[in-house]
């Protein structure tokens, strides 16, 4: 357990904010934990999008390259009079394959908690693509959220691109894929974005680049913590780290402490000790065996899968199985 100053009773009240009452429960964790949900102010999102342009960071462009390559064939999956739903939507770049590609898409919905660069991915969409209806929602997709329920929808489709699925531990990604399914509802899709495993120093090195814009993009957590939650990290008391871990097939990115220090989290003072580790972000990186199973323990079953000639990436299509998704173990 994390050193506190104060008893965990008094450090957060009954009526706290839920904020701040799971960023101190992740701290209280050993190692401790912070969500990936810090990094997307609008800053980070800015960030992120530079980091998709990096050279070392494979996972855009494999990507984007599947989608274009294959959208047509993922528009047949989909159909005709689609809902397309999209967690954590970003610039949605990618979304536009999609969209062009799509038989008269009923409607699109962003969801993203960058309230201004969602308004703004908003308006560019609407201006290419002026007959679609376009509903921006402001939300934290790993919640529940409200989704319009509009009349001449065939199906609800989320599109989740990214291999966003991958920062989520095995539980919580379960949780995630069975929400996801209750989204979609009956005769639901998802389109999904999955990293597939390789040599762990390509890893390493999409996580780590040497101009240091992912390690700024981690410290921006920080700095984001302290405008919403009143902390007051230090971000030149902390630098960044990722490490492969093999056993858990995984990226993870860490905030190391360079020193001993305390951080004051809304009144509550956690102590860091010299060099440990806070863990901002996992990176799963998976089997296309593996996900399948993960998937159908969600609710879903794999109908197609499209990956590029270095097997480094695949993009999944599910349909809902009609089933009642597995609870965590």
């Amino acid at each position: 357990m994390s050193a506190l100053a104060r008893p965990p009773q008094a450090a957060v009240a009954p009526t706290a904010d839920p904020a701040l009452v799971a960023v101190l429960e992740g701290l209280r964790r050993t190692p401790k934990h912070l969500s990936p949900v810090w990094f997307y102010d609008e800053r980070g999102s800015r960030l992120f999008d530079r980091i998709c342009e990096l050279p070392e960071y494979y996972l855009t462009r494999t990507e984007t390259a599947i989608l274009r390559d294959h959208a047509r064939e993922m528009a047949e999956a989909i159909g005709s009079s689609a809902c397309v739903i999209e967690p954590g939507s970003g610039s949605s770049l990618k979304t536009r394959l999609l969209l062009e590609a799509l038989d008269q898409p009923a409607a699109y919905v962003p969801v993203d908690l960058a309230r201004q660069h969602l308004a703004d991915a908003a308006a560019r969409l609407r201006r290419d693509h002026p007959g679609l209806p376009i509903y921006p929602v402001c939300a934290d997709f790993t919640a529940p959220f409200w989704v319009p329920r509009l009349a001449g929808v065939t199906r609800r489709v989320v599109f989740f691109p990214g291999s966003t699925i991958g920062n989520f531990a095995a539980a919580e990604s379960l949780q995630l894929l069975a929400r996801l399914c209750e989204l979609a509802g009956q005769e639901g899709a998802l389109l999904i974005g999955v990293d597939l495993r390789k040599d762990p120093r390509r890893l390493v090195a999409a996580y780590d680049d040497p101009a240091g814009v992912t390690a700024a993009f981690n410290l921006n957590a920080l700095a984001h913590l302290n405008r919403v939650l009143r902390t007051n990290f230090d971000l030149e008391a902390f630098r960044h780290r990722a490490i492969w871990n093999e056993a858990d097939s995984r990226i993870e990115m860490h905030l190391v402490s360079l020193r001993a220090q305390e951080v004051d989290v809304d009144g509550a003072l956690v102590h860091f000790a010299a060099g440990e580790a806070l863990v901002s972000e996992y990176s799963h990186k998976y089997t296309l065996p593996g996900f399948a199973a993960l998937a159908a323990r969600g609710g879903w079953t794999l109908r197609r899968v499209w990956t590029d000639d270095q097997c480094d990436f695949g993009v999944v299509f599910l349909e809902s199985a009609g089933l009642d998704p597995q609870p965590a173990a």
